[in-house]
């Protein structure tokens, strides 16, 4: 898909207030112009303005010189580029303003989105140049962690939903650890869902019971052992259940009926799954907040990073 292959928006609904101002950060790839149309979407919908921006990394070998003169020509060659992006777009689809920063990506872009009170930042996760740490989770996972918004990540099989089931959001996956990524995330998921007339499942998955000595069944029959897990199982799946419905406000005025999902897997791989069994259009989720983000950006093995590396379908998350 091309910028100007988007010519309409999401779907026609009721004015979400969710997002009035949106940012887009790109490099000019491929899934930069993807996330660039799913943002103009999004604006449209949303009656918000769109800005974008292009970050340009420092230069080790010009690090001594206050204003290399080869920065001077990636500024004009990256503002030629974005204004090529803009035309494409064509004069219905409005771009409110472009910026094209120098220096750590994500330091730059949280920046911004702090001068100009920016409520979604939209990124894609395959890139080149300034955000081409994205697909290995490097700079993406940094942003969603301490950006002071929710992020909305397109990665690289997020077209699968759309391909399926055509655009806009009508089936929205809300995963919850009950953490507090999670409770600021469920407003805006219930927002999400309110102006897109959508269908929304809200998922816990609970962790597999180990298999410990401390347990009775290790030393009963293997039968005996399986009505233990079995038990275990309902019994946490009804405690869940009961949580779940109670983080959700006393007023919800949702178009369709809210669905209950609580499976026994590790956290991605059951997000995953039930982004695939119940064909979802949009995965929103928590991100925990660390001492570290550089750190736990380069943590292969976490939750958001498979999420956001393996969905059909763009993830928004909010840092909590």
């Amino acid at each position: 898909m091309t910028v100007a292959e988007l010519k309409t928006p999401l779907k026609t609904s009721k004015t979400s207030t969710a997002f009035r101002h949106i940012l887009v950060a790109t490099d000019f790839s491929e899934t930069s112009r993807r996330a660039l149309c799913d943002a103009v979407a999004l604006a449209v919908e949303n009656q918000a303005q769109l800005s974008l921006i292009h970050v340009l990394q420092p230069d080790r070998k010009y690090g001594a010189l206050e204003n290399p003169p080869e920065l001077d020509l990636e500024r004009i060659a990256a503002e030629k580029q974005i204004k090529a992006l803009v035309d494409e777009l064509g004069p219905e689809q409005k771009i409110d303003a472009t910026l094209v920063k120098h220096g750590p990506v994500a330091e730059q872009v949280a920046s911004v989105i702090e001068e100009r009170a920016i409520d979604l930042l939209v990124i894609g996760t395959r890139g080149r140049g300034g955000l081409q740490k994205l697909a290995l989770g490097s700079v993406a996972e940094e942003l969603l962690r301490i950006a002071p918004c929710p992020v909305m990540t397109i990665g690289p099989k997020a077209d699968i939903a759309t391909i399926a089931n055509g655009s806009g959001f009508h089936r929205i996956l809300f995963a919850t650890d009950f953490g507090k990524g999670s409770a600021k995330a469920l407003p805006i998921a219930l927002e999400l869902a309110r102006a897109q007339q959508a269908k929304l499942l809200l998922l816990h998955m609970m962790v597999p019971m180990p298999a410990t000595s401390a347990s009775l069944s290790a030393y009963a029959p293997a039968g005996a052992a399986a009505d233990e897990l079995a038990e275990w199982e309902e019994s946490s799946r009804r405690r869940c259940i009961k949580q779940l419905r109670e983080c959700l406000p006393a007023e919800i005025s949702l178009e369709q009926e809210i669905e209950y999902v609580v499976g026994t897997d590790f956290l991605a791989e059951g997000i995953l799954l039930a982004s695939g069994k119940f064909k979802v259009d949009l995965i929103v989720m928590g991100a925990n907040r660390t001492a570290s983000p550089k750190a736990a950006a380069h943590m292969p093995w976490a939750a958001v990073h498979e999420v956001v590396r393996n969905a059909p379908c763009p993830v928004l998350t909010v840092a909590g």
